[in-house]
């Protein structure tokens, strides 16, 4: 892998974060739930939706508010069949509004066989305005060339591409191929990360997982991706950037920063944070999402917690996130989403 431009990576490292701005004086504290494994919050209109992991159905939650996200019914939109290569081990949602319809993608393992070898990234795809309700199709699993998980899927350039996680012999990689439509790959696959630093391989594994995209103030391209085993306390956030104009599929354009961006803080019992989401607020900002433990050596379980941070940008247009506080610290909110601009 390249390594970070020196610059660049002095100005992130040397920049502090500037102080969160809320919306409307609305203040919250994280975690927004007591549980919710691998969150996604999506902004459509006057409203966020929420997904996380359940394991057997998808769920969503829909709020102007998202400090009241705890008040909102948790609505069932989907149950996987009861056989099949997508019956078990539902993880991993994600909801995308494409050429105004919305689609879901998820992790999903066949069933009887709850192991690597048979976990893929599958599609759903629904016609209404509203994905809390129409009818769900199933477009079926991406045909992606390796077994994996945590797919998710962005336009750059006018063009789509998904972004997962595949396993590549002892190693989850990330890597990326074009689509001709939500649910159709087309063209090689680019391996455009491995887990080559010591803090992406702890807990026993060396795993890259997790990716989203974001795009920089500046056009830059932005991979945030969570690194080590989920069970383990040093699970953390890490960044992958390409400049301005590059080929998404090159993966010489990608070089790593060398440390996570988000990671564990003892001093707040802030645990294992990782595999994040991007969304905007309606003035503009834009937040993460991410799970964490509130305690030490709480592994890898239902009891992972979703959080949300404001992103900062450095001078040079790079994300910069601020250290992750728990319970009993005032956070200033995101901007209803029925907020006017």
């Amino acid at each position: 892998m390249s390594k970070w431009p020196t610059r660049l990576m002095m100005m992130l490292l040397m920049t502090p974060a500037l102080g969160a701005q809320g919306g409307e004086g609305q203040t919250f504290e994280n975690p927004l739930l007591p549980s919710g494994p691998d969150p996604w919050i999506v902004r459509d209109g006057d409203a966020y939706f929420y997904m996380s992991t359940h394991g057997n159905r998808l769920t969503i939650r829909k709020t102007a508010d998202l400090t009241r996200l705890a008040e909102v019914e948790e609505i069932t939109v989907w149950r996987p069949p009861a056989s099949g290569p997508n019956a078990i081990s539902i993880w991993a949602p994600e909801l995308h509004r494409i050429d105004g319809r919305w689609y879901i993608y998820y992790t999903a393992a066949a069933s009887g066989h709850d192991d690597d070898d048979h976990r893929g990234v599958f599609v759903l795809e629904n016609e209404h305005a509203d994905p809390t309700q129409g009818a769900w199709r199933d477009r079926g699993q991406l045909k992606t060339a390796h077994p994996g998980i945590d797919g998710t899927a962005f336009v750059h350039g006018g063009k789509r591409y998904f972004v997962y996680s595949p396993y590549v012999g002892p190693d989850s990689v990330l890597a990326i191929v074009a689509m001709s439509n939500p649910w159709t790959l087309v063209g090689e696959e680019t391996i455009i990360a491995r887990p080559d630093q010591t803090w992406e391989r702890q807990g026993g594994r060396q795993i890259l997982e997790g990716p989203e995209f974001l795009s920089g103030p500046r056009g830059d391209l932005f991979l945030s991706y969570s690194s080590s085993a989920c069970w383990s306390d040093d699970y953390a956030i890490g960044l992958l950037h390409a400049p301005a104009g590059s080929d998404p599929l090159d993966a010489a354009a990608w070089r790593k920063l060398p440390r996570p961006i988000l990671a564990k803080n003892p001093a707040q019992n802030v645990y294992a944070p990782g595999h994040n989401g991007f969304f905007h607020s309606p003035d503009g900002q834009v937040w993460i999402v991410y799970h964490a433990n509130s305690g030490p050596d709480m592994k890898c379980t239902a009891k992972r917690s979703p959080r949300i941070q404001r992103v900062e940008w450095t001078p040079d247009g790079v994300p910069s996130i601020e250290p992750p506080t728990g319970a009993g610290v005032k956070l200033a909110a995101p901007q209803p989403a029925n907020s006017t601009r």
